[in-house]
Parts: C-alpha cells; structure tokens; sequence
C-alpha cells in the first residue's frame, strides 16, 4: 500500500474519460448556475427591501430588470433589443452612469 493515490481516470478508456469529463463539468456548471440564482434572488430581496433615494438608485433596478427582459427576448426581436439600447444610453448619458 502506498499513500500516492491513483490515477484511475488513466485506466478507463477514452469515451469513458471524455463521459467522466463532462459529467465534471457539468456538475460545476449546474453549482454555478445554483450560486448565481442564489445571489441573483439576494440581490433582488435587497432591492425590494428599501425605495430608491435617488433617481440613479432607480435607474440601477430599471437596468436589472431591463437586462432580464433582454436576455429572454427572442434574437430576431431586434427591435425590442434596440430599444433596450437605447434606454441604456439614455440612462448614461442622462444619470453620468455606465
């Protein structure tokens, strides 16, 4: 018995590392998406907890809402997309904000 571990991943054949691989990936990406979630829905509980102070504090949940909005308009929607952009723009020039 030696206390160096092996490497059992060299043992299995090339389709069985690839599937080991992905199923390795996928499980980061999926810890990911659940940590994202979760701070997305802190973030939101935090923006709902208090009213906007101040016209810029209104426009940074505006432009969270705009951004979800935009993320599930269909590609071809270029028209609504364009809007977004435009209301973005106004937000930075209008609020000195980025």
């Amino acid at each position: 018995m030696t206390d160096v571990p092996v490497d059992l991943d060299s043992h299995r054949g090339m389709a069985a590392q690839k599937a080991t691989d992905l199923r390795r990936a996928i499980a980061v990406v999926e810890a990911h998406v659940r940590e994202l979630r979760e701070r997305e829905s802190d973030l939101e509980e935090r923006m709902m907890a208090a009213p906007s102070a101040s016209w810029s504090e209104a426009a940074v949940k505006a432009r969270h809402l705009l951004n979800l909005y935009a993320a599930r308009l269909p590609g071809e929607d270029t028209r609504h997309h364009a809007l977004v952009t435009a209301l973005f723009d106004d937000f930075a020039r209008l609020g000195g904000d980025d």
